[in-house]
């Protein structure tokens, strides 16, 4: 019996930096609390943008947010996982250059730090995907504890993430294309998978009783940390490699048909 369901949310449960949440799949995610299901959001966003998709079940949910970097559940921190400073210095040297072309975010447990006054940026961030951030000068003169450095291109990132960013960091942190528009730079001991497991083992639930959902290459560790696995049908195709099976995308609801079909038919 399933016990534990996470999904990721952009680009698999919803569009990608959409606010809101569909009401079948919030009708769902009550049905599955009333017997006994946990519904845990995964998602390389921050726990507070993951709150507001969530608004009207945030209390009856769990959360990997920044890809497993924050772990939450019942109001209370699971995990946090900080980056290492020398690492935030040197990604942080390599990204602002490419200012004006690209646009940089970094996370702490009580939001987010950013040093852009691009207005289109800042109003993606701020309506679309309704992060609690503050606009600073220097991200390295504020004395915060960092988990998580995102990088954000219009359009797709993809070419220059996979290209140039990833390769001069993935030999030190953990570094992965987040989305078409994002890279992401956390802790190398950092994965949604390792997060599940952490999720795991703290409610006491196995592998074999959990389903996960993904579509990028953030999600493949969600793959491999749960019993029964999907990827969606817009997926990359090393997330579908690594899914136990192929499901329809957001645009046709795909994890509310599999939820409903697979999990809340039998519960």
């Amino acid at each position: 019996m399933i016990k534990l369901i996470a999904s990721d949310v952009d680009g698999t449960l919803i569009q990608d930096s959409t606010p809101d949440l569909y009401p079948e799949m919030v009708s769902a995610i009550k049905e599955l609390k009333e017997k006994g299901i946990l519904f845990c959001a995964a998602s390389g966003r921050q726990y507070e943008s993951l709150r507001n998709v969530f608004r009207d079940v945030a209390d009856d949910i769990a959360y990997i947010a920044e890809n497993g970097a924050h772990i939450r559940y019942q109001d209370r921190n699971i995990s946090v996982t900080p980056m290492k400073r020398e690492h935030v210095e040197g990604i942080l040297r390599m990204l602002r250059p490419y200012y004006g072309e690209c646009e940089t975010i970094v996370s702490t447990p009580n939001g987010s730090l950013v040093e852009s006054r691009n207005k289109e940026f800042l109003d993606l961030i701020t309506y679309g995907y309704h992060n609690a951030f503050r606009l600073v000068e220097d991200v390295l003169a504020q004395d915060e504890m960092i988990i998580k450095l995102a990088v954000y291109k219009k359009g797709s990132i993809r070419n220059l993430g996979e290209e140039v960013f990833i390769p001069k960091w993935e030999d030190k942190v953990k570094a992965c294309m987040a989305g078409e528009e994002w890279v992401d730079f956390m802790d190398s001991s950092v994965d949604k998978g390792k997060g599940l497991k952490c999720l795991e083992d703290y409610l006491g639930i196995c592998r074999q009783e959990t389903m996960a959902f993904g579509d990028n290459d953030n999600d493949i560790g969600m793959m491999q940390a749960a019993g029964y696995s999907y990827a969606v049908d817009t997926a990359v195709d090393v997330v579908k490699q690594a899914a136990g099976g192929i499901c329809p995308g957001w645009r046709q609801k795909g994890v509310y048909q599999i939820i409903r079909k697979e999990v809340l038919f039998h519960a």
